[in-house]
C-alpha cells in the first residue's frame, strides 16, 4: 500500500533535494507504476507520486517524482 503524506508540495521537493543529490521529475518512469508515496497539499489538493531508485543492496541512488494523474 502507497503511503499518503499530507504537506506542502513545494517544501516537500526543496527538503528532497536537501537531502538527496539526485531528485528528478520523471513523468514516464517506471518506478512510478507503484510510488513509494504520494503527497497531498493540504491547501491546493495538488498530488505528487514519489519513489526512490535503489541499487540491489537497498542503498538509495536517487529519487523520482511527478504529477499524479
Amino acid at each position: 500500500m502507497t503511503a499518503v503524506v499530507k504537506k506542502d508540495i513545494n517544501k516537500f521537493v526543496k527538503e528532497l533535494k536537501m537531502h538527496y543529490s539526485d531528485v528528478w521529475k520523471m513523468p514516464r518512469s517506471e518506478y512510478l507504476k507503484k510510488p513509494d508515496f504520494v503527497v497531498v497539499d493540504p491547501k491546493s489538493g495538488k498530488k505528487i507520486k514519489v519513489s526512490y531508485v535503489s541499487l540491489d543492496d537497498g542503498e538509495i541512488i536517487s529519487v523520482v517524482y511527478d504529477d499524479l494523474s
